[in-house]
């Protein structure tokens, strides 16, 4: 399933196309805030982007690829270094980890003529991650390990799940995995594997399922899966004709080059940062929760990434806005003035900006 070529990427996804599961914006806040269901059981409907927005985030594309292309070198190096060239399967989380791991493959089989395999699969915050997915690909590849990869942190949420997700699997699984994470962009400091820790725009974090294949968010719903089917998830072939997906990765990919190569494998191993985890986004974000009387910390959704994901299928509260990134945030502006959400400058937090979730009970 999905619009991406089928040597790029894997789904291992139930196609629920046929299922009607969106819910409103406001609707589906309330469900998930009142705990009658669990967000992964819902879709938002899906983001249709003004032309005004689609200029914004050609725009964006444009300024930021040859800097998104020198992050994914760094990473991809990071991988290679840590786990030699051919031993491993690339798995991203879907959805904003598909583009990357592409990325990544693509990088791959540039520098070093190597054919990694891609799988995307679903992780659900609470949840955990999709066993029947872990289960095809330990059956699929049992002599090699798995690169889990992502496209940013934000509080570091997803890499408590995927770390618990993992040691629950490690204890009876047929195969061990590590759960360590490669991301583009970390600047929640929870992952040693990065490209950057800057907390710049990804311009595949701005729309939905038309720059991430075609393919909704995951879904475990238990009354349309059988208990050991894959997650599922939407192919919206109908959006085909506003599709991206391919054209962000070919932007991407059109900076990979001799001199791109051989700066970053020059850059990895003099690497002298000290790359462990030390979780400063998450002491941001408990910081905010204290200082506006936030109840549930999932309502904080810090970084560009999530700050967008607020603004396009959640009920936003406010907007916070480091002053020092103001200029790198049109798309953020844009959103908030479309939705009539308030923007507020806040710079005690190392990201970017931060999106609230408004609180309806």
């Amino acid at each position: 399933m999905g619009s991406y070529d089928k040597q790029d990427v894997t789904f291992l996804l139930r196609d629920i196309s046929h299922i009607s599961v969106e819910q409103s914006t406001e609707e589906r806040e309330r469900k998930i805030q009142s705990g009658m269901v669990h967000y992964s059981e819902m879709l938002p409907e899906e983001f249709h982007p003004s032309e005004q927005y689609m200029n914004l985030y050609n725009e964006m594309l444009e300024k930021y690829a040859k800097k998104i292309a020198a992050s994914v070198a760094i990473v991809s190096e990071k991988i290679v270094k840590e786990r030699g060239f051919d031993n491993f399967v690339l798995v991203s989380l879907a959805r904003a980890g598909t583009p990357i791991g592409i990325l990544i493959k693509r990088y791959l089989q540039l520098a070093y003529a190597i054919n990694i395999q891609h799988y995307s699969v679903s992780i659900i915050r609470g949840r955990g991650i999709d066993e029947a997915a872990l289960t095809y690909i330990a059956e699929s590849h049992p002599f090699s390990t798995i690169q889990f990869v992502d496209g940013w942190t934000g509080k570091g949420a997803i890499t408590r799940e995927l770390q618990q997700s993992i040691a629950k699997w490690n204890t009876y699984g047929k195969k061990r995995y590590d759960a360590n994470l490669a991301v583009l962009a970390d600047p929640g400091h929870c992952v040693e594997l990065y490209g950057t820790r800057e907390d710049f725009l990804i311009p595949s974090a701005c729309l939905n399922s038309t720059v991430s294949g075609l393919i909704s968010r995951t879904v475990l719903n238990k009354a349309i899966l059988a208990p050991d089917d894959f997650h599922g998830a939407k192919y919206y072939e109908h959006l085909s004709d506003v599709d991206v997906s391919n054209a962000f990765i070919e932007a991407i990919c059109t900076h990979f080059n001799e001199s791109l190569v051989k700066t970053s494998q020059l850059a990895v191993q003099h690497f002298n940062e000290d790359s462990s985890p030390t979780w400063q986004g998450l002491n941001s974000v408990e910081h905010i929760q204290r200082q506006y009387g936030i109840q549930n910390q999932n309502h904080i959704k810090p970084g560009i990434g999530e700050t967008t994901r607020v603004l396009l299928r959640r009920v936003p509260w406010k907007i916070l806005v480091n002053p020092s990134a103001e200029e790198n945030l049109s798309h953020i502006y844009l959103l908030a003035k479309e939705r009539g959400v308030m923007i507020e400058h806040y710079s005690n937090m190392t990201y970017s900006c931060c999106g609230l979730i408004k609180e309806l009970h």
